[in-house]
């Protein structure tokens, strides 16, 4: 946990210290708004695009995972080649396939593109799912990358952390120069400072709440795609396991979005979750088989 924290604070230090020291070089001024823009676009998606260079790394290091390079053993054996045959099947690069240790049923996939990705798996699933449930998990997990979901969650949380800044600051400055009037020298008093502080964390929760809208469109997509890699009854069959022992995810907040299990909270929580409920997922699977959605023969056998 500790480890988490500080991987997190060091990281927005860093872009902190960074964009400060390129805004002085070329001297851009906050106050006007192109410097407003311009500092919002290097806040807003500089961390984002940082998060997702680093996510592997990030993802490896919080979850101690075991990346499998020469497998050791034929469950190692078996996931490394069930992942190539899969990622063959989606037209993207071989990710890297590994282990973390934890008791939950859950897999990840993290990555900055579709060739240089990591698909891992939990002690708890390969203990509790059988090989055709694992296979449906590693199918939804490839489709996560074959879809690029990690480089568009990156970008979208850019594009709404721009605009969360921008937005703030503009109706800072509305509400400080109504309370104190124009300064002929451009500065901004008390008002300023407050107005932002609230507003920052106002637009930050709607966007958190658009990003989880998009979040729980991109599970559906999928788990659409892992039933057509391994097969819709697999995929629905592997979530009704995750139904049956759901419990609280130990995985880094970075990579949380990117984990199969989630979904767990009823009504104003349910705005902010990244996962449907599963449920939710089982019955649109279930409608989507019975509509011939998946009638093409299984790619991976």
């Amino acid at each position: 946990m500790f480890k988490r924290i500080a991987l997190f604070l060091a990281t927005n230090l860093a872009v902190l210290l960074v964009f400060s020291v390129v805004m002085a070089v070329f001297g851009i001024d906050p106050r006007t708004n192109a410097g407003l823009l311009v500092m919002a676009v290097l806040f807003g998606f500089g961390g984002s695009l940082i998060s997702l260079l680093s996510s592997k790394w990030i993802a490896k290091m919080t979850t101690r995972a075991h990346v499998i390079q020469e497998p050791r053993s034929e469950v190692e054996r078996w996931l490394v080649q069930t992942v190539r045959r899969q990622a063959e099947a989606s037209g993207i690069g071989m990710p890297e396939v590994a282990i973390y240790d934890a008791p939950e049923i859950n897999a990840f996939a993290t990555g900055a593109n579709r060739n240089n990705a990591l698909v891992a798996v939990s002690t708890g699933l390969l203990r509790a799912m059988d090989r055709d449930e694992a296979e449906a998990v590693l199918a939804h997990e490839v489709s996560h990358v074959a879809n690029g979901d990690m480089i568009t969650m990156a970008l979208l949380q850019g594009v709404l952390n721009t605009f969360v800044i921008v937005l703030a600051r503009l109706v800072g400055r509305v509400v400080d120069g109504f309370l104190g009037g124009q300064r002929d020298d451009g500065s901004v008093g008390i008002g300023y400072y407050l107005s932002v502080f609230v507003l920052d964390m106002v637009f930050g929760v709607l966007a958190s709440v658009i990003a989880m809208w998009f979040s729980r469109h991109r599970e559906f997509r999928a788990d659409a795609g892992g039933a057509k890699l391994a097969g819709s009854r697999k995929m629905i069959a592997a979530l009704e396991r995750l139904s049956m022992t759901y419990g609280t995810s130990t995985l880094p907040k970075q990579v949380q979005a990117f984990g199969i299990s989630g979904g767990v909270g009823h009504g104003l929580r349910r705005l902010f979750l990244s996962h449907p409920p599963l449920e939710e997922r089982i019955a649109a699977l279930r409608q989507a088989s019975e509509a011939g959605a998946f009638n093409r023969p299984s790619v991976v056998s």
